[in-house]
């Protein structure tokens, strides 16, 4: 099963990348393409997920609407794709809600640490009124929300043994380019240290840096697990990722059949499943390598647990009543 989720997508990524030609080469031309844009490689889920989509639209909308998908980033990283599509110049996208906060503060509310208990209990709130709640006020960052992936839990990694909170003091983390991760590093007792992705496996064999925080897929394949050997996955962040449209472009479908507005919102959605499927086939297989490399992996205990959740909750307070009151709904959900 697994291998058919990985070959049938690729397929479609065959016809549907932007590089490899004109989207319909014969036949009756579509009404509208759409461009829709993802920093990822053609086999990640996320991109394999949207060459569903682009499927999906073009047989529920009889050709009339067709995807055209351009991945690698070709049309730029993830921060300049989300102001093109708030411009309408590109028409559909998968960000990251860290990048996504940035135009959306409120957002920021589901990057802190700790914040569910796991997985599951993410998807309830993200598929239930909450989550569209965030969805529809996209709008207030000039972008339609249509649905959630899932891009994983982050845990620590580091080049010397770690197995609980005294054992990140001192250290330094490499984090991702925000404020807000750096204040969770911080309260954890490690120093934080800001340095591009790409940076990230020689800093850890130049012991530039102690360690790091990814999920499973970037642990394994950035080979970041060869330089930083022990993991404690304590799995402080879960990161969903959104699937966005342009208003541009919403308005250009609804100009063609208000019907086929929701016959995308429909795709988005099952897509969205789709990709959520391919993640943790992705998932499993990436913990199996690094594990079968020999990395040592620890896992917290309840009390370990709970002592990391009282150590980042003055991040917690410092939001005012109202999102305080979501935040409340969000962890009794």
């Amino acid at each position: 099963m697994r291998r058919r989720l990985a070959l049938f997508p690729l397929c479609l990524l065959l016809l549907l990348c932007g590089g490899c030609g004109d989207p319909q080469e014969e036949g009756d031309l579509p009404l509208l393409i759409l461009r829709y844009a993802d920093n990822q490689p053609e086999d990640y889920p996320t991109t394999a997920a949207a060459a569903y989509f682009a499927q999906l639209v073009e047989e529920r909308t009889q050709g009339k609407i067709r995807v055209r998908l351009y991945c690698n980033g070709e049309l730029g990283n993830e921060n300049q794709v989300l102001e093109q599509v708030q411009f309408g110049g590109i028409d559909m996208a998968r960000v990251s809600v860290s990048t996504f906060a940035e135009p959306y503060p409120k957002i920021e509310l589901l990057l802190l640490p700790f914040l569910y208990d796991d997985a599951g209990h993410m998807w309830r709130v993200l598929d239930g009124p909450i989550g569209e709640e965030f969805l529809i006020s996209a709008r207030q960052a000039g972008v339609v929300g249509l649905s959630w992936f899932d891009a994983g839990a982050r845990s620590f990694y580091a080049r010397e043994p770690i197995g609980g909170l005294e054992d990140l003091r001192g250290l330094t983390i490499r984090v991702q380019e925000s404020a807000f991760m750096s204040r969770m590093v911080e309260l954890l007792g490690a120093t934080p240290v800001q340095i591009p992705y790409n940076d990230v496996y020689s800093a850890l064999r130049t012991g530039k840096i102690d360690g790091a925080e990814n999920n499973w897929p970037s642990y394994a394949f950035t080979g970041h697990y060869q330089a930083a050997r022990y993991c404690l996955q304590d799995e402080h962040s879960r990161l969903p990722e959104m699937q966005i449209m342009s208003t541009v472009a919403l308005d250009k479908i609804a100009g063609i059949d208000e019907d086929y507005v929701t016959i995308i919102r429909q795709c988005a959605r099952e897509c969205a499943l789709y990709e959520r499927e391919l993640w943790r086939a992705q998932d499993a297989d990436s913990e199996r390598l690094v594990r079968e490399h020999g990395c040592v992996v620890t896992q917290l205990t309840s009390a370990q647990r709970e002592a990391f959740r009282r150590a980042v909750e003055p991040m917690y307070q410092e939001y005012p009543p109202e999102e305080q009151a979501l935040i409340r709904r969000i962890r009794e959900s």
